[in-house]
């Protein structure tokens, strides 16, 4: 869990976020399994358009790193932003197709032509990026995290000098508003959940089910990203929605055209520069065997939960807004 005597006060936990600036950006180390729900493509963009935020290194998550950085390595492209580097994580085994909902985009893509570094070590550069900050590196973690478990248990003092911003968990609410379900980032590895969650990092802020479960981008809104055509970036994000619309059976064919999936990671990103949208609440809590956050009061973890919403609606204006925004 976090150290008990915190390494930030609660009001310095509080405003951490919302010191960054475009003049000092917040140094980002993004854990990510892109490429099989298409959150993590728009979470991706979103945080290459925040000036609050400074990307520093894109760590594969859980499963083929070659084809997760693959989608990651040509949207970077697109964004103009080859000076980020693509660490690839441990986690070698093969997916599946129905893992691979964004193949497709990447087909003909080929990672060895990336302009960019890509380091076959993802651990290592993560613990390069860190030490060779000025300032504490904010993880934000949108997936499963056996990458990140490898991190902190083969240098178990990084975490001391990090933040984690992760989209985990289902506390009050599960998919659809319904009852509390296992997450999918928790539910696909509990035992490398816990081994973070026990790490000493500076300061732990979840976005679980609760709040992300509730975000899409529709209407106006969504139109306005959808009409981007001149726009690289936000061109590659609609091409990869509408290739995951024909590949899920749960989104009607057509629903591409009028609102994006649910923007579970975006949360996430957002909460690494800003919690004034939220309502957060410290919360104990066990991880179960099948990957459910179960809160108790003498519950083995502790973090800062964002569990309502203050403005929803202020949010994804803001975010369709800082997409279009280059």
């Amino acid at each position: 869990m976090t150290d008990p005597d915190g390494y930030l006060g609660d009001e310095d936990r509080r405003a951490v976020a919302g010191r960054a600036t475009a003049d000092d950006p917040v140094p980002v180390v993004l854990a990510t399994d892109i490429g099989t729900d298409v959150d993590d493509t728009w979470a991706l963009a979103q945080l290459l358009r925040t000036p609050q935020l400074d990307c520093r290194l894109v760590l594969t998550e859980t499963g083929d790193p070659t084809y997760r950085a693959s989608v990651a390595a040509k949207l970077l492209e697109r964004a103009d932003r080859t000076d980020v580097p693509i660490g690839l994580g441990p986690d070698g085994r093969e997916m599946d197709a129905a893992e691979r909902n964004q193949a497709p985009w990447v087909d003909e893509y080929d990672l060895d032509g990336y302009p960019g570094t890509v380091r076959d070590g993802g651990v290592e550069a993560f613990t390069e990026v860190v030490n060779r900050a000025d300032d504490p590196v904010t993880v934000v973690s949108i997936g499963p995290t056996p990458t990140l478990a490898t991190v902190v248990e083969r240098h178990p003092e990084i975490a001391r000098e990090c933040r984690f911003v992760g989209m985990h968990g289902s506390f009050y609410e599960g998919y659809d508003g319904g009852e509390p379900d296992a997450e999918t980032n928790v539910r696909v590895d509990p035992p490398a959940f816990r081994t973070v969650l026990a790490a000493p990092w500076r300061d732990v802020l979840l976005t679980p089910l609760d709040t992300c479960g509730h975000v899409t981008l529709d209407g106006g809104r969504y139109h306005r990203v959808w009409s981007a055509t001149d726009d690289p970036l936000v061109r590659g994000v609609v091409e990869n929605n509408c290739v995951f619309a024909t590949r899920v059976s749960w989104m009607p064919y057509d629903d591409f055209t009028r609102r994006s999936s649910t923007l579970f990671d975006c949360v996430a990103v957002y909460l690494a520069h800003d919690e004034s949208l939220v309502e957060t609440e410290s919360l104990r809590f066990d991880v179960t065997d099948d990957g459910v956050t179960e809160p108790s009061s003498d519950g083995e973890f502790e973090a800062r939960v964002a569990l309502e919403w203050g403005d929803r609606d202020a949010f994804e204006a803001s975010l369709a807004e800082r997409l279009l925004t280059r």
